[in-house]
C-alpha cells in the first residue's frame, strides 16, 4: 500500500505538471487533526481546473494515479441521478488499498460550487485564486444546538414512525418494518444522541460521520443500550429492538429537554408506547385493532 507521502506527492505532482489544474485542496478526514489516521482513510481532493471538458471527454488521464479495482463517475450515472451542476467527481479505489475521491471544479464556477468547508487545506494555488485560508478545523461539523421546534419535530417523528413499525411487524412485512426502524427512526435516535453530545461538550465537538464517534461520549451502559436497538430479521427480536430504541430515545429526549428548557410531550410517549404493546399482543387473525 502506497504511503501517505507517496500519494500526496503523486496528487500534487500530477497537478503541477498539468497547466489545466490551477489549485488543489484537501478536504475530509485527512484535513482533520482530531481524526486518528488509519489505512481506510480516503484522499478527498479538489482540483480547480480550466477546460474541464478536456478532462471529462477522455477519462484515461486518471490512470496516472494507479491500477484500480473500480471507479465510479457519479456525473455519468442515471441512478442515482447526476447533480448536473458542473463539478465532476472521480471516485477511485486502487488495487493497493488506497482510494482517491477527486472532484474537478471549473475555475469559472468556483464561487458557486466550492462551498465553504472548515476542513479544507490549500495544497497548491498557482494563481492565488483562493487567497489566505484559516487553519483547518472540524468546526463546521460540530453538533448544532437545536431549537425548541426542531426538538419537538424529532420527537413527533420518532413516536409516529414507531406506530408504523408496529403495524409492519403485525403484518409480518419485514422489509417495511426494518426500513422504518433503520432508515427513519434510527436517524431520529442518532439526532437525539448527537444533541446529548452537544450538551456535554457545550456544542464544540462533532459526533463523527453518522455518529461514528458516539462510543467516545456514551458510557458503557448507554452504549450497550444502543447496541440493543439493532436486530436480526426475526420478528420477535425486532419488537425487542423497537422497545429498546423507545427506551433509549425517551431517556435521552427527557435529558435534552431538561438541559435546554424544552417541553417533552409525555402524553404522546405514553399513548404510543401503550399502542405498541397492544399491537404486539394482537392475534394474527385480529379483525380490529381495538
Amino acid at each position: 500500500m502506497r504511503s501517505e507521502t507517496e500519494m500526496m506527492n503523486l496528487i500534487l505532482s500530477t497537478a503541477r505538471k498539468d497547466e489545466r489544474v490551477r489549485a488543489v485542496i484537501l478536504n475530509g478526514s485527512r484535513a482533520n487533526a482530531n481524526v486518528k489516521k488509519d489505512i481506510c482513510q480516503d484522499y478527498d481532493i479538489v482540483y480547480l481546473v480550466r477546460g474541464i471538458d478536456s478532462f471529462t471527454r477522455d477519462h484515461s488521464w486518471v490512470d496516472v494515479f494507479g491500477e484500480r479495482i473500480m471507479m465510479q463517475l457519479p456525473e455519468e450515472k442515471v441512478l442515482p441521478p447526476a447533480d448536473g451542476l458542473g463539478r465532476f467527481p472521480y471516485l477511485m479505489q486502487f488495487m493497493d488499498g488506497n482510494r482517491i475521491d477527486l472532484t474537478l471544479i471549473p475555475v469559472e464556477k468556483m464561487d458557486e460550487l466550492l462551498l465553504p468547508d472548515s476542513l479544507s487545506v490549500l495544497l497548491l494555488d498557482k494563481d492565488g485564486l483562493m487567497g489566505p485560508m484559516p487553519p483547518a478545523s472540524d468546526r463546521d461539523y460540530w453538533v448544532q444546538k437545536p431549537t425548541a421546534q426542531e426538538f419537538a419535530d424529532i420527537c413527533n417523528e420518532f413516536w409516529w414512525i414507531s406506530m408504523n413499525i408496529s403495524k409492519g411487524l403485525w403484518r409480518r412485512e419485514l422489509t417495511y418494518a426494518m426500513f422504518m426502524h433503520e432508515q427513519i427512526n434510527r436517524h431520529m435516535l442518532m439526532k437525539m444522541l448527537e444533541w446529548k453530545v452537544g450538551i456535554q461538550t457545550d456544542f464544540t465537538k462533532s459526533a463523527g460521520k453518522v455518529g461514528k464517534d458516539l462510543p467516545d461520549f456514551l458510557d458503557q451502559g448507554e452504549w450497550e443500550q444502543f447496541e440493543a436497538t439493532y436486530s436480526d430479521a426475526k420478528f420477535h427480536n425486532i419488537w425487542n429492538a423497537l422497545f429498546a430504541m423507545c427506551d433509549l430515545f425517551r431517556k435521552n429526549a427527557i435529558e435534552v429537554a431538561d438541559k435546554l428548557g424544552f417541553a417533552y410531550h409525555y402524553e404522546d410517549d405514553k399513548r404510543v408506547t401503550a399502542f405498541l404493546k397492544h399491537v404486539r399482543n394482537l392475534p394474527a387473525d385480529a379483525d380490529s385493532i381495538y
